[in-house]
C-alpha cells in the first residue's frame, strides 16, 4: 500500500509538537529528573508508539504493523547500549543531573535529523544496489562479534581524544567555564563554547556511530521509508525518559551487551541469508515474526541474567 502525503505530514506535525511541549511546557525548568517520574515518561512513549502501531494495523496494513513494532523493538533495544555512553559523557563533564535533560534534548533533536539522513541514504542505496545488503549483513555480523569480546573501560574514556572534539577545538575556542549552564558564553568580545555544548557534540558524535549499527538492522526488518523512519523516530524520542530511568535500573543491565551481540550477529545473518533466498529462488526465509521472538527473549534473558546474578551477589 502507498503511503499517503497525509500520513507523512501528521506525523511530522505531531513529532514537531511532542517536542515542543517537552522543551516548553513539561520540561521547561532545569530540574531533576527523578526515576518515577522518568518511568511513566518512558511509558508515555511507549503507549504512543503502541497507539500508532495500532493505526499502521487498522490504516495501513497488518504486516506493516509486524514491521513496525519489530523495528521499534530492535531499536529501542539497540537505543539502550547507546544510554550507557552518555551516562559516561555526562560523567566526564561532570555535567549536573538537572542539566542532562536540556543536553539530551538537543541531541535527540539533532538525533532525529541524522537518522532521517542515514534512512533515506541507506534505501536508496539499496534500491540501487541491492548486493549492497551483504555488506550489512556482514558488518552487523562483525559489529555483534566484536562488541561480544570488546572489553569497556571507563577511565580510558576521554572525549578530548575525539577526533571531531579536537577539529571543533581548532575551529572555536572552548572554556572550561560551567558557571552558567549555556552552550555559548562570551567573555572579551570573543565566544566560547562551553563544557556543555562539547557533552552535546559528543552526544551527536555517538548516535552517529550507533546509527551506523542501528539503521542497517532496522533495513533488515522493512524497506517500506514511512516504516523504518516512524519507528526510529518513536525509539528516540523516548531516549530522554529512559537515560533517567535506567539510572536508578543500572545493574538490571550488566548483560545487555551479549544479548545485543547476538541480536546483531542474528540480524546480519537473516539479511544475507534472506538476500540469498531472493537472488537463488529458495524458499527459506527468516521472517519478521521469527526476528521479533528473538530479540525480546534475548532481551529478557539477559534481564532475567542480570537479576539472578545480582542477588546472588
Amino acid at each position: 500500500m502507498e503511503i499517503s502525503p497525509s500520513f507523512w505530514i501528521l506525523f511530522i506535525v505531531f513529532v514537531f509538537i511532542m517536542l515542543f511541549l517537552d522543551l516548553f511546557v513539561f520540561h521547561k525548568k532545569d530540574t531533576i529528573v527523578k526515576v518515577k517520574e522518568a518511568l511513566l515518561w518512558s511509558a508515555f512513549w511507549i503507549a504512543l508508539a503502541l497507539i500508532f502501531n495500532l493505526g499502521v494495523y487498522y490504516f495501513i496494513d497488518h504486516t506493516k504493523a509486524i514491521e513496525f513494532f519489530t523495528a521499534y523493538i530492535l531499536e529501542k533495544s539497540l537505543s539502550v547500549d547507546n544510554l550507557f555512553v552518555f551516562i559516561m559523557i555526562f560523567s566526564f563533564f561532570k555535567i549536573k543531573p538537572k542539566y542532562q535533560h536540556k543536553i539530551l534534548f538537543w541531541g535527540i533533536f539533532g538525533a532525529l535529523i541524522m537518522r532521517a539522513i542515514f534512512i533515506f541514504a541507506g534505501i536508496a542505496l539499496i534500491q540501487q544496489f541491492a548486493w549492497i545488503m551483504y555488506v550489512f549483513g556482514a558488518f552487523l555480523i562483525y559489529t555483534g562479534i566484536h562488541m561480544l569480546f570488546e572489553k569497556e573501560d571507563e577511565a580510558e574514556f576521554d572525549p578530548n581524544k575525539n577526533v571531531v572534539i579536537k577539529l571543533f577545538k581548532k575551529i572555536m575556542p572552548v572554556t572550561n567555564d560551567m558557571s552558567v549552564p549555556h552552550f555559548f558564553v562570551k567573555k572579551n568580545k570573543i565566544i566560547y563554547a562551553t563544557p556543555f555544548f562539547i557533552a552535546l557534540l559528543m552526544i551527536e558524535v555517538s548516535d552517529v556511530i550507533f546509527a551506523v549499527d542501528s539503521i542497517p538492522a532496522v533495513l533488515s526488518v522493512s524497506d517500506d521509508v514511512f516504516i523504518v523512519f516512524t519507528s526510529n523516530i518513536f525509539a528516540i524520542l523516548g531516549l530522554r525518559s529512559l537515560y533517567f530511568a535506567l539510572s536508578g535500573v543500572i545493574e538490571f543491565f550488566q548483560y545487555l551487551k551479549y544479548a545485543l551481540a547476538g541480536i546483531l550477529s542474528f540480524i546480519g545473518i537473516k539479511m544475507c541469508v534472506n538476500e540469498l533466498a531472493k537472488d537463488f529462488n529458495y524458499d527459506f526465509h527468516i521472517s519478521n515474526y521469527v526476528s521479533l521472538s528473538i530479540i525480546v527473549l534475548s532481551l529478557t534473558l539477559s534481564i532475567v541474567l542480570s537479576i539472578l546474578f545480582k542477588k546472588k551477589e
